[in-house]
């Protein structure tokens, strides 16, 4: 057991230094950059900061590494809007990324929220890194306010902006995957062989109760552990073989996980963010036929 923390504490130290690169070259429409770096995996996220004047920058896109050739040393990074500071009270640059340009990559990998089925669990992977936990209990509070007791792949995203949280662990069936808080590539697969006497839903925390809203994605109770966030992870990592082979050699409920999803029967957008009191643009896109809600449902407040 010893060795197995051993190694997945190694493992997190791997995670934890900022890559700093110049940009090397933009493509056509401006989407992706190259740089140079020593090693980078798959995955990482970012952003590009850009140097207004001697000692003024600012941040002008977020970034996701699309490939790294070991060879050359050369990275692709997919590069976005980036809309984590918006206010109309900072002023509103015209700027735009350049040649010269700093990637700025594993931003936040010191801090990690773990999801766990149970307490034990939870203190057993944590107790010995020094990683910066950032409790449940604050991600289970960002749910409550959202009105997510299942939560999806927007409240991630949310939870790394607002906490500076870089890294999210999730433990299933005697493994800890790994994964970048933004982009939700796995980054690692780690044994971690601990006894699970009983599953917390939606995951371990001290919240009591998390407030749900009356549809929308995330509003119904999470059911299941394992299968909620194997699909979590399996529609980030289309191409992920080692998750294929686990979920392969799992339960029948991972296999069918494994068989719909590769027969395009999973094509939930687990990203979208629920607005409560959202309206139809128009009534010609009911009339069109481009809203096809089941009507049928009876939503049940409480």
């Amino acid at each position: 057991m010893k060795k197995i923390f051993l190694f997945l504490f190694i493992s997190l130290k791997l995670f934890g230094a900022v890559v700093e690169a110049p940009i090397k070259g933009i493509n056509d429409d401006a989407t992706e950059v190259t740089v140079e770096v020593e090693k980078i995996d798959v995955g990482v996220s970012g952003f590009i900061v850009h140097e207004i004047s001697q000692g003024h920058t600012t941040i002008l896109k977020n970034a996701v590494v699309k490939s790294f050739d070991e060879k050359s040393k050369i990275a692709k990074v997919a590069i976005s809007e980036y809309d984590a500071l918006n206010s109309g009270a900072l002023p509103d640059g015209k700027w735009e990324v350049k040649v010269g340009d700093m990637a700025v990559l594993a931003f936040g990998y010191t801090r990690g929220l773990l999801i766990a089925p149970n307490e034990d669990i939870y203190y057993r992977v944590t107790k010995n890194s020094k990683l910066q936990w950032v409790h449940p209990d604050i991600f289970a509070t960002l749910l409550s306010f959202n009105g997510h007791p299942t939560p999806i792949r927007s409240d991630f995203t949310q939870m790394s902006v607002e906490s500076s949280v870089g890294l999210v662990f999730i433990y299933l069936d005697e493994r800890v995957y790994t994964l970048d808080a933004k982009s939700f590539n796995i980054l690692a697969i780690t044994d971690a062989k601990l006894e699970q006497k009983e599953t917390n839903l939606p995951f371990y925390t001290r919240v009591p109760r998390i407030n749900a809203n009356w549809w929308g994605d995330g509003s119904d109770e999470l059911e299941e552990y394992e299968p909620y966030y194997y699909e979590l992870m399996l529609i980030a990592n289309p191409q992920n073989k080692e998750l294929h082979e686990i979920l392969k050699s799992g339960s029948k409920k991972l296999k069918e996980l494994l068989e719909e999803f590769n027969s395009g029967g999973i094509k939930h957008n687990k990203q979208k963010v629920f607005k409560p009191f959202e309206v139809f643009k128009s009534s010609e896109e009911f009339n069109s036929g481009g809203i096809k809600n089941d009507k049928q449902k009876v939503f049940k407040p409480f």
